[in-house]
């Protein structure tokens, strides 16, 4: 587990003056937490030991630890694949590559689940059931196909879904439509792409609500986020691993689907009968 990721699932249990330096570490992640305590404290508008008693809520024995642990987190969110693929294990014990790679993947769906509070989850979920809000996904280079199988499966069982398209020039454009409440799922891991950062500011100029699905270090974009699904992605291989993330969309598809029921029953049966009804061709 990330230490923004520690941060998120310990704010609930902080003091107001520790929830300060909670939020000073997000917004200037990483620089902050590798500043000195005097300068973190100053950041945060608290003081010294408030700093200390954050660290210690985190479960750091002190500040030294906590910046190691920082240090750590930083260089495997920059890992590159050539870099993964020089330490990675290819075989399991038995031998067996295919083995290997199920069994990482397992791990990271259980490390996901346990990452995920089911009241993130919902509350995710809650934003992508009304329909009175446009619906928008974009991901990242890897990421974006992703965000298009979702889009495609959310646009069958509720209005007004659209995705960004490809082109970055094109995304300013695109904002002009976008309004107060709308809905945006965000997806970006490691390594984070500055064009979605920079467009996740935007987004939130024009206070939409950003849902981002990302990896256990979390994006840059948290901070801009109304709700953070952070997802196990590392399969101790050359490149990172999609499949917490495909499985995270589905389950999120699947509960929109049934949060309303009449209304997604009444599209799918409206969409089969345009199917059924299409001249034949000639």
């Amino acid at each position: 587990m990330g230490t923004k990721e520690q941060v998120h699932e310990a704010l609930g249990h902080m003091t107001d003056a520790e929830r300060k330096v909670a939020h000073a570490f997000l917004a200037n992640y990483p620089s902050s937490g590798l500043s000195t305590v005097a300068e973190f404290a100053d950041r945060a508008g608290t003081s010294a030991p408030t700093v200390l008693r954050f660290v210690s809520r985190l479960g750091y024995s002190g500040y030294p630890e906590f910046q190691r642990a920082l240090r750590t987190e930083i260089q495997a969110e920059l890992l590159s694949p050539l870099e993964k693929g020089e330490t990675s294990s290819a075989r399991s014990a038995d031998g067996s590559a295919l083995g290997a790679y199920f069994a990482r993947a397992e791990a990271n769906l259980a490390a996901t689940l346990g990452a995920i509070p089911e009241s993130e989850f919902e509350a995710a979920c809650l934003l992508l059931s009304d329909h009175k809000a446009a619906c928008y996904l974009l991901g990242g280079r890897f990421s974006d196909a992703v965000a298009r199988y979702m889009a495609a499966h959310l646009r069958i069982v509720r209005p007004n879904v659209r995705r960004f398209q490809d082109q970055t020039s094109t995304w300013d454009d695109q904002l002009l439509d976008i309004r107060a409440g709308d809905v945006v799922v965000l997806f970006d891991i490691r390594r984070y792409q500055r064009d979605l950062v920079h467009l996740s500011e935007l987004l939130g100029e024009r206070r939409a609500r950003i849902v981002l699905i990302t990896d256990s270090w979390l994006s840059p974009i948290s901070r801009y986020a109304k709700v953070v699904l952070p997802c196990a992605i590392d399969a101790g291989r050359t490149w990172d691993s999609s499949v917490a993330l495909i499985a995270l969309a589905e389950a999120i598809i699947d509960r929109v689907t049934h949060r309303n029921w009449d209304a997604s029953r009444s599209r799918i049966q409206a969409l089969e009968h345009i199917h059924w009804n299409k001249p034949a061709a000639g």
